[in-house]
């Protein structure tokens, strides 16, 4: 992996979750009915992430669960070795506004897996798509509702997003994969 640079750092990151935690509330007329998901594994800190941002907010809680969503991706062939992180919802999603929180929005075969997921759950009142960066490449018809940084790519490049809680720090990166 050849690092190309950094799109974002700490600061940078700060106040894109800040702005869009702004979005979510004018988007949603606040926080009662949100709930939110973060997808394994780098989805829950962005889902952390905004649920703190949130609460500070809105001075009220946010429900917020996260899932595995290996067992509905439709990428993996009969003999992938797939390795189940499990999922923790701890509320119900039935009419609720649901927050799906992931890190990079690529091809979009994970947003359909959520969404397939949260389906299993219940039936929301809405299902919306957060992510940190957008890279663009979509294979399905699939957008975000709420984006921190649109970076395209070509096919050869990677976004790596590190955070200060799995990685040490707070940074995005743009790569050539090689």
């Amino acid at each position: 992996m050849e690092l190309k640079g950094q799109l974002m750092d700490a600061a940078g990151m700060e106040n894109t979750f800040r702005r869009l935690a702004h979005q979510v509330i004018e988007g949603n007329d606040g926080t009662a009915n949100l709930a939110l998901i973060g997808i394994k594994t780098r989805g829950v800190v962005v889902a952390q992430r905004m649920r703190a941002f949130l609460q500070q907010i809105e001075g009220s809680p946010v429900p917020m669960g996260e899932f595995d969503i290996a067992l509905y991706r439709d990428d993996l062939g009969e003999n992938a070795d797939i390795a189940f992180l499990g999922s923790e919802i701890g509320f119900g999603v039935d009419g609720k506004d649901v927050l799906i929180c992931d890190d990079v929005f690529y091809t979009g075969r994970t947003v359909r897996a959520a969404i397939s997921e949260v389906m299993q759950l219940g039936r929301p009142r809405s299902i919306q798509f957060l992510v940190l960066i957008d890279r663009g490449h979509r294979e399905l018809p699939f957008h975000a509702d709420y984006t921190g940084k649109n970076v395209p790519t070509s096919r050869r490049e990677g976004i790596a997003v590190r955070f200060l809680e799995t990685d040490g720090e707070d940074a995005v990166y743009i790569y050539d994969k090689n």
